[in-house]
């Protein structure tokens, strides 16, 4: 299995939660909401214009509310969570918002009531047609990313086959590439894959920003230092291609908090792309390494400015990046 790199503090299955739903029903009993329908238990939403939320269906057994609610009781009781978010596709939009409206029952901190989340996200399909099980052509997750490693080692054996570590370059490239066009999009929206445009090293793609700090990298290396911020006279970067760099990574900080408030991965995305295309426009207009030390230092910093806010912004959305490419 591919791995993104990813750490779980906790693993926990449905089983967990089996011995946890005898209290569901007693809660939800003493709070006098449980009716009975057809034999099966249900809450009543129909008020909120949510329909019936079933807890019980008729043969005694429990459903995937009764073990969420359990799921929901246990994590309020066990980590006094602000916020609790589910990162499922918006086909399941009514199956939370019956969830959470039944959740107001549970005997759990208000806050944690009021901090669980449906973080709704669209479907992806082919160029050809949506995925569908039935007809077969379901793409597993890893070979998706092997298929792309692949692809990348390819293009790197046509243009640069003397290249060093290119299967480690590949690999960081090809996941990369599509883990940006999974999360550039509006999280929300339904998303066509295609491969040309997916490992573009043009336009707004993962490759194009791994390049961009590729380049800010063999720019510092190539003069072998990096000038001290109280050093850098601003008035060398009064120019509209420099200027647009400066407000931007002074930007940076809301960028995040917008993504963290609207749960909206894209929008880190998309200001990763305009600081990748701001800095190619700069560094095309303006000569960096000149005769001019203190012209030259400030342009220097603002490109390990540049380099760095990359890099911090593509490993909050899972993407590593290369030294060469």
């Amino acid at each position: 299995m591919i791995c993104f790199g990813i750490k779980f503090d906790a693993v926990i299955g449905e089983a967990f939660y089996m011995d946890k739903m005898d209290k569901i029903y007693e809660i939800l009993e003493n709070a006098k909401v449980l009716k009975e329908s057809e034999g099966a238990q249900i809450v009543d939403l129909e008020d909120k214009g949510l329909g019936a939320c079933i807890i019980k269906k008729s043969d005694g057994t429990s459903i995937y509310a009764t073990r969420d609610l359990a799921a929901i009781r246990y994590r309020a009781k066990k980590y006094d969570f602000d916020k609790c978010l589910y990162v499922v596709a918006y086909e399941q939009a009514l199956h939370f918002k019956q969830l959470f409206e039944v959740a107001k029952y549970l005997d759990i901190p208000e806050k944690c009531k009021q901090g669980l989340e449906h973080v709704q996200y669209g479907m992806v399909r082919l160029s050809t047609g949506r995925m569908s099980t039935r007809e077969g052509n379901v793409i597993k997750v890893d070979d998706l990313l092997l298929e792309a490693i692949s692809r990348v080692k390819k293009i790197i054996k046509e243009k640069n086959p003397k290249m060093e570590n290119s299967e480690e370059i590949a690999k960081k490239i090809g996941i990369g590439a599509v883990i940006f066009n999974n999360l550039s999009n509006t999280i929300i929206k339904d998303q066509v894959f295609d491969w040309d445009n997916v490992l573009s090293f043009q336009g707004e793609t993962g490759p194009y920003i791994q390049y961009t700090y590729v380049r800010t990298k063999s720019v510092l290396e190539k003069v072998e230092y990096i000038p001290k911020s109280e050093d850098i006279n601003v008035e060398n970067l009064l120019d509209e291609y420099s200027q647009n760099i400066l407000k931007l990574i002074y930007d940076f900080e809301n960028i995040l908090i917008q993504v963290t408030q609207k749960n909206e991965p894209s929008i880190l995305a998309r200001y990763l792309i305009d600081l990748a295309k701001a800095y190619s426009n700069f560094y095309n207009e303006n000569k960096i390494l000149n005769e001019n030390q203190e012209l030259q230092d400030a342009r220097i910093y603002l490109t390990y400015s540049v380099g760095k806010v990359l890099k911090i912004g593509a490993t909050l959305l899972g993407l590593q990046m290369p030294d060469k490419m």
